[in-house]
């Protein structure tokens, strides 16, 4: 026990005594009133320090004989490590009472989960005209276990931010969805990110699926992106200082993500630019437009088929795919306020050509001809709060395959259901949705989608439920 507990005491006893009003004339009797109040004052506050001595004086005869180091510097501090890096300058001393967790990086998890009943087998689903993609469909059916995301993402020191984003999936394996650093001491408005990202291209691809509008992604994104774009590369982006928001960017990488291919090469295989414009509406409304262009180089790019006798064989496009990307976003709030209502509007445009050679069973006569095709998909979506927690959205996809140019079939080495995974198409999907958000760290959602992409024209009917729950520290999402 210290004196310090009992300071308090002693000073409100003593504010006490002195904030006591006095009338400026008294009587002898409120005289001699005041001083036994005083004197009363005097012998409460010795008994107090009497007490504060005894009790130091046990406190301190109950403590073990200090160290004759300590002893000798009372205010030595522990001994420092030498730095992990050593051509660098050692950091100096932490300030006494700062805060030791300071350095510390948030860490978040992401658990998503649904149930699926499909009226169609998902494991024959595909998306008729267009070159398959290795993530199409809405997944196995009854319960599985969603992409559940750990996050760890903290300041390195003034200059850089770093984040590692592990995807743990429901076939029990683990995926680096995102590891990169970024700049953050860069003038003029300039930001360099490196390591694995997901690309700036288009709209929804940066956003993480925890926080999609929907279950699943569009149409056009599973069919030409195979999922959500990422690069293993460099990006720079440039944000100007005018009253709106102006935003160009570019990329670079290695392009071993769908739809390019792992290279035994220097090179780089992929390539992108994109701008954003953006700006409000009064204060109830912002809006964002872009554009997107992204080239990339495959090799040998492998997927299953089925020839004119229908056995299976697997052919492999090599060359290159050039696609331009046009997005707008209108987002309204009343007064910038979304907790009672809330509307967003959203949607994407795609034209992807592709150019190179298509290989006929590449495992039997490897036959090889001249490819080109000019393909495009685009989605609309809206998604309404009505009150408080709740929302309702609805999304309309369209994708159109149109005729490509197959070497092999315009030289009359083979037919043209040869390729029946090529066959011109134009598939569609509609759907709806509501969800409920319990907090801003759960969300229950019902979804059913009019799912009409494959070849035959069957109609599948796809309903999911699907849960979504934020553990731990978990920065903001884009615009």
């Amino acid at each position: 026990m210290g004196l310090g507990k009992f300071l308090p005491v002693v000073g409100a006893l003593v504010m006490a005594g002195l904030a006591c009003p006095r009338p400026v004339s008294a009587g002898p009797g409120e005289v001699a009133e005041l001083k036994a109040e005083l004197e009363a004052l005097k012998a409460n506050t010795a008994a107090l320090e009497t007490r504060i001595k005894q009790l130091e004086a046990a406190t301190a005869s109950a403590l073990p004989p200090t160290s004759p180091a300590v002893a000798a510097h009372p205010a030595a501090e522990p001994p420092v490590p030498a730095p992990a890096f050593p051509e660098a300058a050692p950091a100096p001393p932490a300030a006494k009472g700062s805060n030791p967790t300071a350095f510390n990086p948030a860490i978040s998890m992401i658990l998503t989960g649904n149930y699926a009943a499909l009226s169609e087998d998902p494991n024959t689903y595909r998306v008729a005209g267009f070159i398959p993609s290795p993530k199409e469909g809405p997944g196995p059916r009854s319960f599985n276990l969603g992409e559940s995301e750990l996050t760890v993402a903290s300041n390195v020191d003034p200059y850089f931010f770093a984040q590692v984003t592990a995807s743990i999936h429901g076939d029990d394996s683990i995926s680096v969805e995102e590891a990169f650093f970024k700049t953050s001491a860069l003038s003029n408005g300039f930001t360099v990110k490196g390591g694995r990202f997901f690309s700036g291209t288009g709209y929804l691809n940066e956003i993480h699926s925890h926080n999609w509008d929907f279950v699943d992604q569009p149409l056009v994104y599973q069919v030409f992106f195979g999922g959500q774009l990422a690069q293993d590369g460099a990006q720079l982006r440039w944000v100007a200082p005018t009253d709106y928001f102006l935003e160009f960017g570019g990329e670079v990488g290695s392009g071993r993500a769908f739809p390019g291919t792992q290279r035994d090469s220097n090179a780089l295989a992929s390539d992108a630019l994109f701008a954003h414009l953006g700006n409000d509406i009064g204060d109830s409304t912002s809006w964002r437009l872009g554009i997107s262009w992204l080239d990339q180089r495959s090799t040998d790019r492998a997927y299953s088929d089925f020839d004119q006798f229908g056995a299976p064989v697997t052919d492999a496009f090599t060359g290159a795919a050039k696609t331009w990307i046009v997005d707008g976003t209108l987002k309204w709030a009343p007064h910038g306020d979304p907790t009672l209502h809330q509307l967003k509007l959203q949607g994407e445009y795609m034209h992807r050509a592709e150019s190179g050679a298509l290989a006929f069973d590449t495992l039997g006569g490897n036959l090889s001809g001249a490819y080109d095709s000019s393909q495009s998909g685009w989605y609309l979506q809206a998604v309404y709060g009505f009150m408080q927690r709740w929302r309702a959205g609805l999304r309309y996809d369209s994708m159109d395959s149109r005729h490509p140019n197959i070497g092999l079939v315009s030289s009359g080495v083979l037919p043209l259901n040869a390729f029946p995974s090529l066959l011109p198409a134009t598939p569609d999907r509609a759907t709806i949705m509501v969800d409920w958000s319990l907090s801003e760290f759960s969300r229950l959602r019902a979804q059913f989608a009019w799912d009409q992409v494959r070849a035959d024209n069957e109609h599948d009917r796809q309903l999911l439920l699907q849960y979504i729950f934020a553990i731990g520290a978990h920065g903001a999402h884009k615009f």
